[in-house]
């Protein structure tokens, strides 16, 4: 089987070009283009297009508007590519592990922008709190460079290399088949769990946020987490960030496909796709601790907060917060 692939994709369709279409040119090079590669190129040209509308708007969130997107259009090229050009005659041998990691990304994009959607994130003038906020305490010329090279540069080719794991179980295939076995169950009842946890997590933050603006509106007394500013309750009272415990989880479940595809070979567990994941998951311990500094700065409690509650691992809650809060005045 992987022999028949093989020859399949080393004599895949391309089209002829007669340099006198450019639309032809664009198809040729994409069908002869490996498909990371092609990603990486894709993803230049999307920092590119983000530090350009930054430079224009002077706000920089543009990489933010993308985040929940681009991976799944990665995750899906490396899935329908080689179907555009597959040769004829030839029997076309889907990759069951592709498809499923592929699919679980494209649930996860949805449900992600969706949400950052009904938050506003798309209006021109919607920005996250924390760039101004560094923006103004970082000399010009820093603050330029950062911005081209870690919010424009750096965070699109984490958007691609999380992907990655998805490129290696199709890259996989032509060495080697692999059928589904039972790593390829486990990332993906890992992947629907952490789904779960970051929906529930990300739906009882959304209805705080609109009890609190509305009770704020309607000028009532504010009690309890509507007095702190944050939510305690629900899984909040067992994790300080299960939204962003699920965000980890998940890509590290999608990571698990790429083990999958190399198993039972005693290196696919630490393999190169791994990259990705291991900046995410940096990524969010830098950015969590410069969240809670921030909010911390805003609301006095949070301190206390962060004594009773785990920060991202739900764990059995500590001392109620408003012990803690009694004992401290």
């Amino acid at each position: 089987m992987a022999a028949l692939l093989t020859a399949g994709y080393n004599d895949l369709q391309l089209p002829n070009s007669d340099n006198t279409s450019i639309f032809l040119d664009m198809v040729l090079f994409h069908a002869s283009t490996d498909p990371l590669i092609f990603a990486i190129r894709a993803c230049l040209f999307f920092s590119f297009v983000c530090w350009f509308q930054s430079m224009a708007t002077g706000t920089h969130s543009w990489v933010d508007r993308m985040w929940s997107i681009v991976p799944v259009l990665y995750s899906l090229h490396y899935a329908i590519r080689d179907m555009l050009y597959w040769p004829k005659g030839v029997s076309f041998d889907y990759v069951p592990r592709v498809y499923i990691a592929s699919a679980l990304v494209l649930v996860w994009g949805i449900r992600l922008t969706y949400n950052f959607y009904r938050r506003g994130g798309y209006s021109l003038d919607s920005e996250d709190y924390r760039w101004p906020y560094l923006a103004e305490r970082t000399p010009m010329g820093i603050w330029f460079v950062f911005n081209i090279v870690f919010i424009c540069l750096f965070q699109h080719l984490l958007l691609v290399a999380i992907t990655v794991p998805i490129y290696m179980a199709w890259k996989a295939t032509f060495a080697e088949t692999t059928p589904l076995n039972w790593i390829d169950a486990v990332a993906t009842l890992l992947f629907l769990g952490a789904l779960a946890l970051e929906v529930t997590a990300d739906q009882q933050q959304w209805i705080f946020q609109e009890g609190k603006k509305k009770a704020i509106a309607n000028k009532e007394v504010l009690t309890g987490d509507y007095k702190r500013g944050f939510s305690t309750h629900g899984l909040f009272k067992y994790s300080r960030h299960p939204n962003f415990m699920g965000e980890m989880t998940m890509w590290w479940s999608i990571y698990l496909f790429s083990v999958a595809a190399g198993y039972p070979s005693y290196n696919a567990w630490i393999n190169p796709s791994i990259v990705g994941v291991v900046f995410l998951t940096l990524l969010f311990q830098g950015s969590t601790l410069f969240t809670e500094y921030l909010t911390t700065q805003k609301y006095p409690s949070y301190k206390l907060y962060k004594k009773t509650t785990s920060r991202f691992l739900p764990l059995p809650a500590g001392t109620s917060l408003d012990e803690l809060e009694k004992k401290s005045k």
